[in-house]
């Protein structure tokens, strides 16, 4: 097993040893590309003193070998986040029953290339398999079941993981706790169970609460800070959140920085982990060159807060993002189009870390 320590040092000596990226295909597009002239996105935040800048990436993406000489440029991603494989229902579809095969060829591609990894999540309230979703638990049962879901899972994982998304979206956007499996029957008992068990099973990972719609001030962002100030009051690991900043063009919040520094106030690192800006389609120059902004305006609010330690989009080309199949008539919401061609978005990735 490598430790976290040794983990990371793999992964900074090997940026730093890696070769230069491959330019970049030509786009047939009418839009305007990247004019960056940059060794790779990773190589800029760690020049600029962020730990990383990383990207999710999914199973059935890696036959894509255009795809994959993009995404094992460790100068261009030096984190990697699983999409969809270290997830419940792909971890333990039936009772006890664990299968890791999906997560470790991201592990194992994460460790080939030097790239640090993020784990990606333990407790959510979907993509759970039938049997805990629609369960009729006690409160003891599905506590023991949260614990031996996040030991067993974290434990495989032990001294591999930068960190752990935990928790992943464990409240509604007014601020009050969703209601789902674990907070009908246990409460918020599920919570410090869950972190508890991470930390035993992997002492020296990051522990985070993950969430949407708190990366500005609300009601969403102050009810997650109370939960935090609550765990650290009664002892509970907690070591981070994680700012999941899927934003619609033109939407990102004014308020970053200030929600920003009042999560560093408490104690805790944050990190960027799921960036993307959609757009309605189709798209046009403006709508591209608000998208760079508006990436820009994300990479600067990190900049300004030395707890931001990096940034994840929830994976780099329109090729295979989420937004279509989930928001119909958006899309266009990542730094690389469907043809694997630098959007102006990369640039302003860039300029967010060079213009200090």
């Amino acid at each position: 097993m490598y430790s976290v320590a040794r983990f990371l040092v793999f992964a900074i000596v090997s940026v730093a040893a890696a070769a230069s990226p491959l330019a970049s295909a030509s786009s047939s597009s009418a839009f305007p590309g990247s004019t960056a002239k940059v060794p790779g996105l990773n190589a800029v935040a760690n020049a600029a003193g962020k730990l990383y800048f990383g990207t999710a990436t999914d199973n059935p993406e890696l036959n894509d070998t255009a795809y994959t000489t993009i995404l094992d440029n460790n100068r261009q991603f030096g984190q990697i986040t699983p999409a969809n494989s270290m997830k419940w229902d792909a971890t333990e579809p039936n009772p006890g029953n664990f299968t890791f095969e999906g997560g470790d060829v991201i592990r194992d591609l994460a460790r080939r290339n030097g790239q640090i990894l993020r784990g990606h999540n333990c407790v959510w309230y979907s993509q759970l398999p039938d049997w805990v979703a629609f369960g009729n638990f006690t409160f003891d049962e599905l506590i023991g079941i949260v614990e031996n879901h996040c030991g067993t899972l974290v434990g495989h994982y032990r001294g591999q993981m930068y960190a752990w998304d935990v928790i992943n979206e464990a409240f509604n956007d007014d601020g009050t706790f969703r209601q789902d499996v674990f907070f009908n029957v246990t409460g918020t008992a599920y919570i410090p169970a869950a972190l508890r068990a991470a930390r035993q099973a992997d002492p020296h990972a990051k522990l985070y609460i993950n969430d949407y719609n708190t990366e500005g001030t609300g009601n969403k962002s102050t009810a997650l800070q109370n939960l935090i100030k609550e765990l650290k009051r009664d002892g509970v690991p907690i070591d981070g959140v994680g700012f999941q900043c899927h934003f619609e063009v033109g939407g990102v919040p004014t308020t970053l920085v200030e929600n920003f520094r009042a999560y560093e106030a408490l104690g805790v690192e944050f990190a960027v982990t799921e960036l993307d800006v959609r757009m309605t389609l189709p798209e046009t120059d403006a709508l591209l060159e608000q998208q760079k902004k508006d990436y820009q305006s994300v990479i600067d609010a990190c900049m300004a807060v030395p707890a931001c330690v990096g940034v994840t989009i929830w994976d780099f080309t329109d090729k295979y993002s989420w937004v279509p199949g989930a928001f119909p008539g958006w899309g266009a919401a990542d730094p690389w189009d469907e043809n694997l061609v630098k959007k102006p978005a990369y640039d302003g990735i860039v300029i967010g870390f060079e213009d200090r």
